[in-house]
């Protein structure tokens, strides 16, 4: 059977506590078992694409991966993804069949879309809709973008358990200083929300333009949340232990072999671990504030537009993780933006010091926590050299928790 490369070409350690797992990144495994579930298509592929990888060690793992044809057969990629669970069968399932998201295989297909948008947005009925994936996380959540004639909507595609706080989030954003995107429709049983468009730049593209906003707009918006009254239906609290604990299990299990890797694991621990420990939440909060959940809008203003995770939380961690993406992106993303987004933390940073008067040691700590668990994204997005990637996110860590020690 013809042999179809995976890239990028990936090596991981195995895990004794699934079997198979270490043959999600053997191109020859993953291109026959897609043969095997779906049938042996028209054209061989011209290689597979690894997209996403989420990995509990000795319980499951699951990889996306795009089927990309050769280029003279003029098709689109195909997203499939493999799940292995301890003691269970191989799963392998097609985008957008998804078990998890009932509503997503309807919401992705333009003649299915057409007739959900017809019945739970439009009082008028439609001739057509185009549909794109924004971003998709296989058993988690998408988004997607519906567009008829010059209107567009984002449509959020979530587990139905998931939508009713969701909606109150949304009303608690709409009632913050934040522009928030207007609900224009829902199918909760399907866990599919339709929310407007707002016409605005990304925030974090603004910022590395050199455009940057008074941090005053995003403390007013984020302490107007802060603010909010409690509701039985404000969400669920934030969870600090369950994924730092997560993490350091996958990065337990990443760095075996690795000394270096495994000290800077262990000199992490120590710094965070009773934090982490004694953390509690104490009002409402964002919860993963940072700047590409954002965009800025001509007349000034911020509009806020995402906000799943809202609900009970700590207003010194949402600055935390504000300032944890400003610095992860400033020292791993393009070197050509990296002195504006550190010059912006800075100026952020100081601002919310001096408006709350919080101690700078307790906001390094939260931003140290925060930039612990952004490491994990060396493993979700894998590439050839995960290895020091990874090591270099643990080695920021810890030059951020001696900042707080």
């Amino acid at each position: 059977m013809t042999t179809v490369p995976l890239v990028p070409p990936v090596e991981f350690p195995g895990d004794p506590g699934l079997s198979g797992a270490s043959r999600l990144f053997d191109g020859e495994w993953v291109w026959q078992a897609y043969c095997n579930e779906f049938g042996r298509p028209e054209f061989d592929a011209h290689q597979i694409r690894v997209r996403h990888f989420n990995h509990s060690p000795g319980r499951g793992a699951i990889v996306s991966y795009a089927l990309e044809w050769p280029p003279d057969a003029y098709l689109p990629p195909e997203l499939f993804t493999v799940r292995i669970l301890r003691a269970k069968p191989v799963e392998l399932f097609r985008y957008p069949e998804d078990a998890q998201l009932p509503g997503l295989k309807n919401a992705a297909r333009p003649d299915t879309a057409l007739r959900l948008v017809n019945k739970h947005v439009f009082v008028i009925p439609v001739r057509r809709v185009s549909v794109d994936v924004v971003r998709y996380r296989p058993g988690s959540r998408a988004v997607l973008r519906h567009g008829v004639g010059k209107v567009t909507f984002y449509v959020r595609v979530l587990r139905p358990v998931r939508v009713a706080p969701l909606l109150a989030a949304a009303d608690l954003v709409a009632r913050s200083e934040f522009v928030a995107p207007r609900l224009a429709g829902d199918w909760k049983d399907g866990g599919v929300l339709w929310f407007s468009e707002i016409p605005g730049r990304n925030l974090r593209r603004h910022i590395q333009r050199g455009k940057l906003p008074d941090p005053a707009l995003l403390l007013d918006g984020l302490e107007s949340l802060w603010n909010m009254p409690h509701r039985n239906d404000s969400g669920r609290a934030f969870d600090l232990k369950g994924p730092y604990r997560r993490a350091k299990r996958i990065f337990t299990h990443a760095l075996q072999g690795s000394e270096e890797g495994r000290r800077s694991l262990k000199d992490a621990a120590l710094s965070l671990d009773h934090f982490v420990e004694t953390w509690r939440p104490v009002c409402h909060a964002h919860n993963d504030f940072y700047d590409d959940q954002m965009l800025a809008l001509p007349d000034g203003r911020l509009a806020l537009v995402d906000f799943e995770e809202l609900g009970p939380g700590d207003p010194m961690l949402d600055v935390g993780n504000f300032l944890a993406h400003l610095r992860w992106t400033s020292r791993f993303g393009p070197n050509r933006y990296a002195s504006v987004r550190d010059t912006y933390r800075r100026l952020f940073q100081s601002a919310a010091l001096e408006r709350f008067h919080w101690d700078k040691h307790e906001l390094a700590l939260r931003e140290a926590v925060c930039l612990f668990r952004m490491g994990t994204s060396a493993i979700r997005h894998i590439r050839h050299d995960w290895r020091s990637r990874l090591q270099a996110g643990l080695s920021l860590v810890n030059e951020i928790s001696r900042e707080a020690a």
